[in-house]
């Protein structure tokens, strides 16, 4: 850790952080065997850790992030950096999960392309990348290869997993995966299984990657990348992380340049020309590849089928965390009434859990967002686990 420290409105940053690498499954006798049968390895993953690891190792905070998130969670790279880790307004020295408390974790996801093994990384056995030959992975895969690094890390116990979205599945899936191995868990603005409008939205998003003709089925690393094909797909999904209000709130029926109709397809309104922006940024740091491989592992994942035969209920039934689960009202792309029924499966099973639906307008990313509401909802509820899981 540096000494520079950087303070903003939210309370102090973790200051300079560095991303470090994991690599197992290198021995091709014991590779990674993913829930699909295929096997991996060998395997990296990348993460970054912030605070102190006490001296029992009880204070772990798991952070699980979603789609094009990545290890990056907090504080900056180098003293120049303008932009900080995606949930800084969160995650620091007094802010609701407190690092001068807590010692966190976060990794980057099997299948992801920011320094996790992914289908831009080179396959050993080929020198190439591997592009479609890359294996599905599944939300499971993704905690499995988390688990190894904290055997590696030598952490035992998770004090909280803590996610939003996909990152919440990952939450879920690691109470009902390793039930001895979490104390308790967040899981926000998530489900335990997509619904028919989800699914459908990525599949939009990765037809409109697919039908790019530089994306040369997955194998483009050598050539032209599907720049117009991923940028639609993160207009679309950019859309689904918004809401009706914020969308009124922010842009309305604004024209662009504030004059009348151009009469052609150039960007006449704000909205149109925010959604190219978001699209053409996010080209530049992501791979196509991996939005297809991680929005199919997230529409896969079915925790009441894969661990309940079914049942909500009889999957939860696993686990013994207890549970702080919220939603956000604007949120339509995994709705209040989602997160109400993972609550209600879980008061059947007996489980600790408390609900909350916050107020916001700002749609499926109010989680990302400055809230005081959440960050102390946050911060309460770490606090009484520790208090409580301390003998």
């Amino acid at each position: 850790m540096s000494e520079y420290i950087e303070h903003d409105k939210n309370g102090v940053s973790v200051g300079l952080v560095e991303k470090q690498y994991f690599t197992f499954a290198e021995d091709p006798h014991h590779p990674l065997v993913l829930e699909s049968g295929a096997s991996l390895g060998p395997v990296t993953l990348a993460y970054e850790i912030f605070g102190k690891l006490s001296p029992e190792k009880d204070n772990v905070i798991l952070v699980l992030h979603a789609l094009s998130g990545d290890s990056h969670v907090a504080g900056y790279y180098h003293a120049d950096d303008s932009k900080p880790g995606w949930w800084d307004i969160m995650v620091g020295p007094g802010k609701g999960i407190d690092t001068d408390t807590y010692f966190v974790i976060c990794a980057n996801i099997l299948g992801s392309c920011m320094g996790s093994t992914g289908p831009a990384s080179v396959d050993p056995k080929t020198g190439r990348p591997y592009g479609l030959s890359f294996p599905l992975v599944t939300i499971g895969d993704m905690v499995e290869a988390q688990r190894i690094l904290l055997d590696h890390l030598g952490i035992d116990k998770i004090l909280c997993a803590v996610g939003g979205s996909i990152g919440g599945m990952q939450v879920l899936e690691w109470c009902v995966r390793y039930p001895d191995r979490v104390v308790s868990a967040i899981p926000l603005a998530t489900t335990t299984r997509h619904s028919a409008l989800a699914i459908a939205f990525n599949e939009v998003a990765r037809q409109a990657i697919m039908a790019d003709p530089d994306w040369n089925s997955g194998d483009y690393y050598t050539g032209k990348k599907p720049v117009h094909g991923l940028a639609v797909a993160r207009m679309v999904g950019h859309i689904t992380y918004l809401s009706d209000e914020s969308m009124r709130l922010k842009f309305g029926r604004r024209l662009q340049n504030k004059a009348d109709f151009s009469f052609n397809f150039d960007a006449d309104f704000q909205v149109e020309s925010y959604l190219r922006y978001q699209g053409n940024k996010f080209v530049e740091r992501f791979d196509a590849n991996s939005f297809l491989y991680i929005t199919k592992a997230a529409d896969y994942y079915d925790l009441e089928k894969q661990h309940g035969d079914g049942s909500a209920v009889a999957a939860f039934s696993k686990t013994r965390a207890k549970f702080l689960v919220v939603s956000f009202t604007s949120d339509w792309l995994y709705p209040t009434y989602q997160s109400r029924s993972v609550v209600k499966a879980m008061k059947k099973t007996g489980l600790d859990v408390s609900f909350c639906e916050i107020e916001s307008q700002w749609g499926h990313d109010a989680f990302l967002l400055p809230n005081e509401r959440l960050s102390a909802l946050v911060k309460g509820f770490l606090e009484r686990v520790r208090r409580e899981a301390i003998p």
